[in-house]
């Protein structure tokens, strides 16, 4: 016996409670069992500097879209769930609510800064997993993770000391991003690059020993002070000759060397440049070449440093300003072009980044690529949609050794202990009893902690146990498929792979599936400064969970791009509403009836197109959850339960259902086919809105334990009828017919009419009288007359032609002659007048030669519209006699 579902569909009454029932089931927890195939997907951990955006809506949504839809399948699916230190960003936050405070984090000391983080660390991961219940996200919390617990910290230091034992970790000196505001290396994809207007500053260079000058140009005048060499192309006819003579730094007056080398490109500019490798990537290089000295002459701020002069202490755009001006007094700058060139700035707080010249600890990444662009040219890993293979594999092919020290507090400590009295270091897990160098036994641990990435990159194995040999770990892992938007392929997905490769041998997964951004109904990103970003929560407790998620995904493709407005999540909510309403008509009408599976033969015909429909829905979409098409999965679920099952099956067996007493096998069938529909379109749509089909399912079916852990539906040759399809769509194309001439004629829905339906299918026509009485109320019929040829059918009747038949409907019962009369009547006199009054605008001359011409145009063309509409109310008048 089922459950009676409430009157009206209300989120909050079920949602919390039915989260709760979940959790105390364990049904998202997962364990060891060699009996299932295993499918583990991880999530990728947000940071704990905030709340949840509706991008992480969306990323969560599809994660949990696949594992419900795997979990059904059978699977013995695993998600694990977790959050991340995010280094940098963090960072900045801790020290932001400090400084508001009044309290400097240098007064707390490293200690204290790192105990302040904790407490942050316990607030926001907290936050932030309420929220992901709230959105009824199926993760195996017994599982829940963080990038700086026990177990990740021990396989963090587990990689370094390995990568460093093979020589693919070190320490030197390299030109890296630095932000003068975080005061910390950046990685390059930690940079953003964004245009800003700027400057070509021509500077000319004396050539020592001559009158002649070299002509640079360049858009940060500041460097100048670190340049040590100029350099030309070596095959530039106009400067072989002076390759190797000194030329005179502007201001500073120190002699730099004139080098060739094939980085200068001859035709662009004046094919000379000035190199200063302490202050960037290409010049270092260079450098490196010629053997050339590195002057950095900037300090960690930003500020210009002792090398600098005069122009010592200054900021680096206040130095620039006086290089500038200094440049122009004494005669050097030739002139100044303005330059929209792409700028670095630091992705976390917006600073622009300096290119400078640091030790730092880097990570070899030659070797490390080569199994990773293997895997994707192999197939072991694919990228769903197949385009953002190019952005991998570029990436991966263009790679440089990764700067993976940061100069803050909170991350993960560099295993690097420093020997007090010689200076030299090892790396280890902890600091030796004494110093194979020189004997000391005092040592003290690297200040720098590692970039975040260094640890999220682990997160697929870190997370089941590795490095240690875990059952977990040989069981579920490599892991399916990893969800993620298109703007961390590079941050994150990269490193996964090679560090996957690396320490177990294999690919971390075999899929990633790409989605877009969230953006605002304008197609804006969402952002702080746009003031357009949309909390997840306040659409939750105003819409429900299911509306938000199904507003996610419906229409959404992998790797694109979606627009999120208010309207798209009432049309949602509408839809829920739909499904409860539904369910709750089934339901009421079930509790008054006794409802057995029938006998084969029982079946009519609308119960056959019914079963046929949601068999083929079935399949159809087991194929588009096994592609990743999520969207267009839902799309039909969704079409499917509004259109076929609640517009028409419903209503077709409404006659039976209230019939029941003159004949209880039909109403019978009726209301088994319809639990049994709902049923199997409650599964269908599980995945997408969880909770509403899991309130429903457990009335309708209470005998089972959970809608959630019942299986997914399977394709049934014997629930295939064609025939009965066929003729459903028959009835479908008559009754969209009869509707629209209605609708054409302006006939009310409460005026009934006979339908005459003619056919030469002498099985249409046995089929269509099986049920008509069922489909009278969807044709708006008082009596619906079957004929192998037209009969008894007046001759003024309005015909409609569909496919194998012709319907015809009296025009006496569509019309009340008289009434119409009237009506045209009255329409005609009204556009007599509105013609009479458009004429005389235009016989006014005053009004055609002085008005705009629009308004005259506008005049022109009412009268030919009012003319047009007076001539067809004068046919439906002549008509009518």
């Amino acid at each position: 016996m089922s459950k009676e579902l409430a009157k009206t569909y209300d989120p909050k009454q079920i949602e919390e409670k039915l989260y709760e029932r979940w959790c105390e089931n364990k049904y998202f927890h997962a364990e060891v069992d060699r009996s299932k195939k295993p499918f583990t997907t991880v999530m990728p951990p947000p940071n704990i500097t905030g709340k949840l955006h509706m991008g992480h809506a969306l990323d969560n949504t599809l994660q949990d879209i696949l594992i419900r839809y795997k979990r059904m399948e059978g699977y013995n699916a695993l998600w694990i769930p977790g959050t991340d230190h995010a280094a940098i960003s963090t960072e900045v936050k801790v020290t932001n609510q400090l400084k508001e405070e009044g309290i400097d984090k240098k007064e707390l000391g490293r200690e204290g800064f790192l105990e302040r983080t904790w407490q942050w660390k316990e607030e926001y991961a907290g936050t932030i997993e309420n929220q992901l219940k709230k959105l009824g996200i199926s993760c195996d919390w017994d599982r829940e993770r963080f990038t700086m617990d026990e177990g990740c910290s021990k396989a963090v230091e587990e990689v370094f000391i390995n990568l460093y034992n093979k020589g693919y970790i070190y320490k030197g000196s390299r030109i890296i991003n630095w932000c003068p505001k975080c005061k910390t290396s950046l990685s390059d994809a930690e940079v953003e690059h964004e245009d800003q207007d700027g400057n070509f500053w021509h500077i000319k260079y004396p050539i020592a020993g001559t009158d002649r000058f070299l002509e640079i140009a360049t858009t940060r005048p500041e460097t100048l002070l670190g340049d040590t060499a100029i350099a030309v192309h070596p095959d530039d006819e106009r400067y072989k000759d002076i390759v190797g003579k000194m030329a005179i730094l502007p201001l500073v007056n120190r002699e730099i060397p004139i080098v060739a080398d094939y980085y200068v490109d001859k035709e662009f500019g004046t094919g000379a440049v000035k190199i200063t490798p302490a202050h960037d990537p290409n010049d270092f290089e260079v450098g490196k070449r010629h053997n050339l000295p590195e002057i950095n002459i900037m300090n960690d701020d930003a500020t210009i440093n002792e090398k600098g002069g005069k122009y010592a202490g200054m900021d680096r755009y206040e130095a620039r300003k006086a290089i500038v001006a200094d440049l122009d007094e004494q005669g050097y700058l030739v002139k100044v072009v303005p330059h929209m060139h792409a700028v670095g700035t630091h992705d976390r707080c917006g600073t622009t980044v300096e290119p400078l010249i640091k030790q730092q600890w880097f990570v070899k990444m030659d070797e490390l690529a080569k199994p990773a662009i293997n895997a994707l040219k192999t197939g072991e890993l694919r990228f769903v949609p197949e385009r953002f293979d190019k952005i991998y594999l570029h990436w991966l092919e263009n790679i440089k050794d990764w700067c993976i020290s940061r100069q803050i507090w909170w991350g993960h400590r560099i295993p690097a202990y420093y020997c007090d009295e010689c200076g030299e270091f090892v790396v280890a897990k902890e600091a030796p009893e004494k110093c194979p160098h020189c004997g000391c036994t005092h040592f003290t641990q690297d200040e720098d902690t590692l970039d975040t990435w260094f640890s999220s990159a682990l997160w697929p194995f870190s997370t089941l146990g590795w490095p240690e040999k875990t059952e977990d770990l040989d069981y579920f892992y490599p892991t399916d498929v990893l969800v993620t938007g298109y703007d961390i392929i590079f941050f994150w997905v990269i490193r996964i792979v090679f560090s996957g490769y690396e320490h177990t041998g294999k690919a971390p997964f075999n899929t990633v599936l790409i989605h877009g951004l969230v953006r605002d109904s304008q197609g804006r990103k969402m952002s702080k400064s746009l003031g357009n970003g949309i909390d997840p929560l306040e659409i939750i407790d105003k819409y429900g969970a299911d509306a938000l998620r199904l507003t996610l995904i419906t229409g959404n493709a992998p790797g694109n791009d979606m627009r999120f407005y208010n309207e798209r999540v009432e049309a949602s909510r509408n839809f829920a509403n739909k499904v409860w309403n539904a369910s709750r008509f089934i339901m009421m009408n079930m509790e008054k009836n006794v409802v057995e599976e029938p006998e084969d033969f029982l079946l009519k015909p609308a119960d056959r197109w019914i079963l046929s429909k949601v068999n083929s829905l079935t399949k159809e979409m087991t194929e588009n959850m096994d592609k990743f098409e999520l969207g267009i999965a839902v799309q039909k679920v969704h079409d499917f339960i509004w259109d076929e099952f609640c517009d028409w099956y419903v209503e077709i067996a409404k006659y039976r259902i209230y019939h029941a007493e003159e004949d209880s096998q039909s109403a019978n069938c009726a209301l088994w086919v319809l639990k049994t529909v709902l049923g199997q379109a409650l599964k269908l749509l599980h995945p997408f809105m969880p909770f509403i089909t899991e309130e429903i399912y457990g009335a309708l079916v209470p005998e089972e334990e959970s809608l959630m852990m019942s299986s997914w539906p399977v394709y049934r040759e014997d629930w295939e009828f064609p025939y009965a399809t066929e003729v459903i769509e028959h009835v479908k194309s008559i009754t969209r017919g009869i509707r629209n001439m209605r609708a054409e004629m302006n006939v009310p829905n409460n005026k009934r009419t006979k339908v005459y339906i003619i056919s030469s299918d002498s099985k249409l026509l046995t089929a269509l009288e099986v049920f008509k009485e069922s489909v009278k109320p969807l044709m708006l019929a008082n009596d619906i007359i079957l004929h192998y040829e037209k009969k008894d059918v007046a001759d003024d009747a309005v015909s409609i032609v569909v496919p194998g038949a012709t319907v015809y409907l009296p025009l006496e019962d569509l019309v009340d002659f008289e009434q119409e009369r009237e009506r045209l009547k009255k329409e005609e006199e009204r556009l007599n007048s509105e013609i009479k009054r458009a004429q005389g605008m235009l016989a006014n001359e005053r009004f055609t030669s002085k008005a705009p011409a629009d308004k005259v145009q506008a005049e022109r063309d009412k009268l030919e519209k009012y003319t047009k509409m007076l001539e067809q109310v004068k046919e439906r008048i002549d008509s009518l006699r």
